[in-house]
């Protein structure tokens, strides 16, 4: 069985999609082959993969028309594929079909001989649905506490992600008291195991205190906490959103009043361009930062959909007004900015230094510049890197070399992988770059920097032309293959949590000032094409 929502592709009707698409595990973009990739087309590509679906067919459609041509199908395939990769997209497929004739829909079409690949129903009965969910992280958003009589307490809910067990310890938040599971109840009946998307009633050991809104979890594996939140909204209402309004953020079963502290960008969902704006409008989409009034137990979005998404209610007509996809606790958190160890003092001056970078890059022959390499990890980025360090070194030019392993071992010792912590590992690695570049150094940079928002920071922090991002790209297969650590054989076997590329995002750079592939040409050819560039630019001299 399949349950489809069909959803309307105009402009107008982008909060319909966004609806549809929350609790999507496929989606299916049409296509026409006569007219090819529309803005139409990239929208819900994007909007698919802003909602984290995992899977994504396209299916080009109305094949009859252009007499089942081959070129006109692959032009689609090879266009959309190149604009998916600008995208977070896990599984993409293409399907040449017609759906008046029925060619390729439910059986093979002979119109087609070079196609090969499966049916519209066979790839629907066949791809795996249940590979986006979350079966680790345990999470119970309480519904409500069932008390029939006094020999039975329980509290009912949904396990939004995660399984659990008779016998297993867990913390009640936001009370932080603990307990152990007596029994899981279903339909009267006791399970020995529940899992993500079970409705069932748990009972404890110990009498705890628990109502509509807590969340019930595994002790070792604790959920982030959080009252700024970095979010992605989608905005559903004729009246547009209120930067100093209070909204009722609903989170799993929890209601707290919240409001839009700021609006960092709108999204054009047609060119993916960011644009400046004070507010959003019926069916624009935005990232924001939204400030609680009290805490949010939450997974990050890209984790766990459930727990990473919530929607705004205005509290005067109690109107959904917008749907929010939680990115990541926002960097200036109240709850870090007041702990005493991690205030600023007002008595830092900074000290300039007498020897200015323009003076060092006199005496040095070349200007100074930060070469941020970014990539999965496989790619080839630090092979690439040390052999342009020696390139350069051979030309006389000063180098720093910055490299993701080495910094972890110490500068970075005390960080782990998890979101905030890899966003926390650019940012003091961007000031680290910054310090070499005012020393007249050529700083290069090692770093898979997954997201693109750490890595527009660090380059935040460099004068205009002297910050170069170099997309080292590598298709995923490959790294595997390489696998110079082994550590894709650890993430798939699930020994790694949060492994890039696996179990965590990467975001390909939306306009990178060099693009090197590292599987098409060898690493010689490569350094030589950057120091061509650097030539150019007036980096160094030829």
């Amino acid at each position: 069985k399949f349950i489809i929502a069909d959803t309307p592709g105009h402009i107008q009707y982008t909060r319909n999609m966004v609806t549809g698409a929350s609790t999507a595990e496929l989606a299916i973009i049409l296509i026409d082959a006569r007219n090819g990739v529309v803005t139409q087309s990239k929208r819900h590509g994007f909007i698919a993969s802003l909602l984290q679906i995992p899977h994504i067919l396209v299916a080009v459609n109305k094949m009859d028309l252009v007499d089942y041509d081959e070129k006109a199908y692959q032009d689609i395939v090879d266009e959309y594929t190149a604009f998916a990769s600008k995208l977070s997209v896990q599984d993409l497929t293409f399907i040449p079909i017609s759906a008046l004739m029925g060619d390729n829909v439910v059986h093979k079409s002979e119109k087609t001989p070079w196609y090969e690949g499966p049916t519209l129903l066979h790839h629907l009965e066949n791809v795996n649905v249940g590979s986006s969910r979350n079966l680790v992280d345990f999470r119970f958003p309480v519904q409500m506490a069932i008390r029939p009589n006094q020999n039975f307490r329980g509290f009912a809910g949904q396990i939004a992600s995660g399984s659990i067990a008779p016998g297993e310890d867990v913390v009640v938040l936001p009370s932080g008291k603990t307990s152990r599971v007596r029994a899981v109840v279903a339909y009267e009946e006791e399970l020995a195991e529940a899992v993500s998307g079970d409705s069932v009633i748990l009972t404890l050991e110990d009498e705890i205190d628990i109502s509509r809104g807590d969340m019930i979890v595994r002790k070792k594996n604790l959920p982030q906490v959080a009252n700024q939140l970095e979010c992605v909204l989608c905005w559903m209402d004729e009246k547009p959103m209120d930067p100093n309004g209070s909204y009722i953020v609903q989170h799993t079963t929890r209601q707290v009043r919240a409001f839009v502290s700021e609006l960092n960008y709108r999204i054009d969902v047609n060119t993916l361009h960011r644009e400046q704006a004070d507010t959003l409008h019926l069916n624009e989409i935005g990232r924001v930062k939204l400030t609680t009034t009290q805490p949010l137990y939450f997974d990050p979005y890209r984790l766990n959909r459930n727990t990473g998404s919530f929607i705004l209610i205005d509290p005067h007509t109690n109107t959904t007004v917008a749907a929010g996809m939680i990115r990541r606790r926002s960097r200036d958190l109240d709850e870090i900015v007041t702990q005493p160890e991690r205030q600023k003092s007002s008595n830092v001056v900074w000290e300039e230094s007498q020897i200015t970078r323009q003076m060092r890059e006199e005496r040095n022959g070349h200007k100074a510049a930060v070469l941020w390499f970014t990539g999965l990890s496989g790619s080839g980025k630090s092979t690439v890197a040390r052999l342009l360090e020696r390139r350069l070194f051979a030309l006389g030019v000063k180098t720093m070399f910055l490299d993701g392993d080495n910094v972890r071992h110490g500068l970075n010792g005390d960080l782990g992988f998890s979101a905030e912590d890899r966003q926390e590992n650019i940012r003091r690695v961007g000031e680290v770059a910054k310090l070499g570049f005012d020393h007249g150094d050529l700083v290069l940079c090692t770093f898979i920097s997954p997201f693109q928002s750490d890595r527009d920071l660090a380059k935040e922090l460099m004068p205009e032309g002297r910050f170069f991002e170099i997309f080292v790209k590598c298709d995923i297969e490959v790294c595997k293959r390489r696998d110079p650590k082994g550590l894709y054989a650890k993430a798939l076997s699930g020994e790694i949590a949060e492994f890039t590329g696996i179990s965590s995002p990467y975001e390909e750079p939306v306009n990178p000032d060099l693009v090197v592939e590292t599987d098409v040409k060898s690493t010689e050819e490569i350094v030589a094409h950057i120091i061509e560039a650097l030539t150019k630019q007036g980096i160094i001299q030829s």
